[in-house]
């Protein structure tokens, strides 16, 4: 930890005098986010438990380096540095990496914007604006924990819009280096000498946006290799996710949906799941946010569903600080065992009951 600070000090002084020198615009930002949590069921006798989460709160914490500098011509070089927080602990997040939420470099124009590195890629994107709960703790993100951790290392991306139509894409040449395990790192570094297939990963959006409503769809394969976490450990394993999603704001209310269907073709075997979310944000007053979510995962050929119901109430006492609370409900069949918190634990089989409040400031 003390080199990682070290190496970042180092690093801020290298991006300061560099920005002297180049007149290149420099934002440092975060999001310090954390709260308690309550939940039932949390082992296989029933027991409750009491905790700080690690993961997320109502978002996950951070903080960032972005910066710009102007080429000429409406060119721009673009790059951000990215770093996740455990407030619990004090720790880094993403499979202890001291950049892993992104570190990437790239050129932005009236083309779009093209960039290298690690980054959050399409499955991300796609899921912004119509996931209302977004990486709360309790949220769909629980489901599928890919979803809120959707980044590739080695990647090459793109993104762009042009009038009401957004398009984007990311190649990842190996997915992830990391050998932390969970879904802040895998253990599939790639880019292996013979195999090329081993740990790639294609990400692709097409969408169209208004302020009133919106949709995309989006496909998100990985392979995996020797080694690699959550049964692809041949570079003949696959994880892929196909998606549609939308948004449509009626009044005051917005409304989020979508559904993703998912094939994993493991050592294991095949897996096949859909998920389907419901979600809705309305402003009560001006300081005041109400965002409900329900969701369900169908397993084919199995018994082991999951369904799960939240609600989530946020006072804003300015547009930087705020205080939340929220209530939730995983019920889990067959032999299904999904936490309603993100990171956390069930019985095998058993509903899952929880209430969370936290304080959350960015700057």
């Amino acid at each position: 930890m003390k080199n990682a600070i070290q190496g970042a000090a180092a690093l801020l002084a290298a991006i300061s005098a560099g920005t002297a020198m180049a007149q290149s615009s420099v934002t440092i930002y975060g999001l310090l986010d954390e709260g308690i949590v309550h939940t039932t069921n949390a082992d296989a006798a029933g027991h409750s438990i009491t905790k700080m989460p690690t993961l997320t709160g109502s978002f996950p914490s951070r903080i960032g380096f972005r910066g710009t500098e102007d080429l000429g011509g409406g060119l721009q070089a673009v790059f951000t540095l990215e770093a996740g927080l455990l407030m619990d602990t004090g720790g880094l997040s993403q499979g202890n990496r001291l950049f892993g939420r992104q570190a990437s470099v790239g050129l932005k124009g009236d083309f779009g914007t093209v960039t290298i590195g690690r980054q959050v890629n399409m499955t991300f994107m796609a899921m912004l604006k119509s996931d209302v709960m977004g990486p709360n703790l309790f949220s769909i993100s629980s489901i599928d924990p890919y979803i809120p951790n959707a980044r590739s290392d080695n990647a090459v991306g793109y993104y762009g819009g042009f009038n009401n139509v957004v398009v984007g894409a990311t190649y990842s040449t190996g997915r992830d280096n990391s050998a932390a395990g969970g879904p802040g790192g895998t253990n599939c570094g790639g880019e292996v000498p013979g195999n090329a297939k081993a740990c790639r990963q294609v990400t692709g959006l097409v969408g169209y946006e208004t302020p009133g409503y919106g949709f995309n769809v989006a496909y998100d394969i990985m392979y995996g290799n020797t080694g690699a976490a959550n049964g692809l450990s041949s570079s003949n394993n696959s994880d892929k996710r196909l998606m549609l999603n939308g948004y449509l704001k009626a009044g005051d209310a917005r409304i989020g949906a979508g559904v993703m269907d998912r094939s994993t073709r493991a050592v294991t075997g095949l897996t096949e799941t859909d998920l389907y979310y419901l979600g809705v944000s309305y402003p009560v007053t001006p300081f005041v946010t109400l965002d409900t979510q329900v969701a369900r995962r169908n397993q084919k050929s199995s018994d082991n569903d999951v369904t799960m119901l939240v609600g989530r109430l946020t006072y804003y006492f300015s547009k930087r600080t705020a205080v939340y609370a929220a209530l939730g409900r995983m019920k889990n069949s067959g032999t299904s065992a999904v936490s309603l918190d993100a990171g956390g634990t069930v019985g095998a089989g058993k509903a899952q009951n929880g209430v969370m409040t936290g304080l959350r400031h960015s700057f």
